[in-house]
């Protein structure tokens, strides 16, 4: 498969013909290193006998490295109609494995546009990134692995640990149901036009169970109440909860003057699944 990309012009000829300028708007910033590009979809591999969905691919540099690696189809989503005719350059040098699909990523849903088994492989946008992966959690065991390059910023905050500052509700979410790992950072003199911050390539792998049981809806209103006044002790921010917290804390065996920042996934799954259970429950055996 590298004659098609040997074949290919340069990236830069490619979005100066087709006056592609990186929209701030969009949270545009393109990546011409066709090193770091390969260097990603190799961390998205192997894969041989997987699909692709692409986020946001922009011009075409990651979506170029994913055709040459081994994946049976691309299916580049983006919404910048600018972008559209050099994807399609790219879907003519790879017949029959690209798709283009024109459209919001928070509004698709990447199983529709590819089958099993898949595999999200993005530099998402800064400005959408923590609401795509929110919005791809509940069915995260339909895909093998999501391999993103976000903000360093937003990474550290998927594999924060309790009593860290990361630490938060998208940390215990994104743990909940997946082992994120962080690969490598990106430098900000990578992109164009450079962004203001470094970006990292992380990478989740699904549970193939959740960390331990609860129900998704509890342990966001569990999570968002918690951490929504993070300071306070947990027996003063779970009142947005509930108007009695102490016996949901008693009942989890957790301490009523902890902070959120303190409670482990597990602890915080213990609470979800007491505050979902049916009333009564806590006391009928």
């Amino acid at each position: 498969m590298s004659g098609e990309a040997n074949s290919l012009p340069p990236l830069r000829e490619v979005i100066a013909r087709h006056g592609i300028a990186a929209l701030k708007s969009l949270g545009q910033n393109f990546l011409f290193d066709l090193n770091l590009t390969a260097r990603i979809a190799r961390e998205a591999g192997p894969l041989a006998g997987c699909s692709v969905v692409e986020i946001g691919a922009g011009p075409g540099g990651l979506t170029r490295a994913l055709l040459a690696s081994e994946a049976v189809r691309v299916a580049a989503v983006e919404c910048d109609e600018r972008s559209l005719a050099a994807l399609a350059e790219l879907a003519e040098a790879y017949p029959g494995r690209l798709d283009i699909v024109a459209g919001d990523a928070l509004t698709l849903d990447p199983r529709d546009l590819v089958p099993a088994p898949r595999r999200i492989v993005a530099n998402l946008p800064y400005n959408i990134g923590t609401a795509l992966i929110l919005r791809w959690l509940p069915a995260i065991t339909d895909y093998e692995s999501l391999t993103l390059m976000l903000q360093k910023e937003v990474a550290a905050r998927l594999v924060a640990k309790p009593r860290s500052k990361d630490y938060g509700r998208l940390s215990v979410i994104v743990q909940w149901l997946t082992i994120p790992r962080l690969l490598f950072d990106v430098p900000p003199r990578a992109f164009v036009p450079p962004p203001k911050v470094t970006s990292t390539v992380v990478q989740l792998t699904p549970r193939a169970e959740p960390l331990a049981p609860c129900r998704m809806q509890d342990l966001e209103r569990v999570t968002a109440a918690a951490f929504g006044q993070r300071r306070k002790m947990l027996r003063g921010s779970l009142r947005a909860l509930t108007p009695a917290p102490e016996g949901l804390l008693e009942a989890a065996g957790i301490d009523p003057t902890a902070r959120a920042e303190e409670l482990s996934v597990e602890q915080f799954c213990m609470l979800a699944r007491i505050f979902g259970a049916p009333v009564g429950a806590m006391n009928s055996g």
